[in-house]
């Protein structure tokens, strides 16, 4: 019997393999399809680098064999844009787990400080209980519902203002992360090509969002 179970583990691991490379030129064929639509370039090949061009984005930087693919790139609605899927894994051997996640990431307008936010977990009450909290808001439900970190205090209260809490609120529910002078939302999966319009816009809405006085301000500083 042994031999019967070999040669059916064989069958089982080709009809996977199959599958998965069926499954991945749909995937392409649909994001490459969403990208020209909205007038990027495609390119379904392996970057290994991208992490290195993006090193501030922690969602960039975690396990290892990282790297971005299905990367559709150009400007839509005059904002710079690039949209991916990238991947990472973590452990080795019988312990290696590949991860997949999708993400929009766009050049801001005006530089930038450093910004997360997300929607809170239940892990953030743990944390909280032995004092690693978060930023608070004027808002309890936001400050309920969303953990917010910066090292500059002020520049999240000037960028979370009252419309942005409303905003995100009712918005979808990405993570934000700024860095010096770049913004990116994901979620920690990959998208279906339909949320990258969704990922494209909500981006689209933060920058919009971002309050004039505080566009003014970092625009004057830069020239400076």
């Amino acid at each position: 019997m042994e031999p019967f179970f070999i040669i059916l583990f064989i069958v089982f691991v080709i009809v996977v393999l199959i599958f998965g490379w069926l499954w991945s030129a749909k995937r392409r064929k649909e994001l490459s399809a969403w990208a020209y639509a909205n007038g990027l370039s495609f390119d379904s090949s392996k970057d290994r680098h991208f992490d290195d061009r993006f090193r501030e984005f922690t969602c960039l930087r975690q396990g290892h064999s990282r790297y971005a693919y299905n990367v559709m790139q150009g400007t839509i609605a005059d904002l710079p844009i690039i949209a991916f899927d990238y991947h990472y894994a973590t452990g080795s051997g019988k312990n290696r787990s590949d991860h997949y996640i999708s993400a929009v990431i766009t050049q801001s307008p005006i530089p930038l400080k450093h910004l997360f936010i997300r929607r809170e977990h239940i892990f953030d009450k743990v944390t909280e209980f032995f004092g690693l909290d978060d930023i608070d808001f004027e808002s309890a439900e936001f400050s309920r519902k969303f953990f917010v970190k910066a090292k500059d205090k002020r520049w999240a209260y000037d960028v979370i203002h009252q419309r942005m809490m409303e905003y995100l609120l009712e918005g979808p529910k990405l993570n934000i992360q700024f860095d010096h002078e770049r913004i990116i939302v994901w979620n920690g999966r990959r998208f279906k090509p339909d949320e990258f319009e969704t990922g494209t816009t909500h981006i689209k809405k933060v920058v919009e969002l971002l309050p004039e006085y505080l566009v003014k301000q970092q625009t004057q500083m830069e020239q400076a």
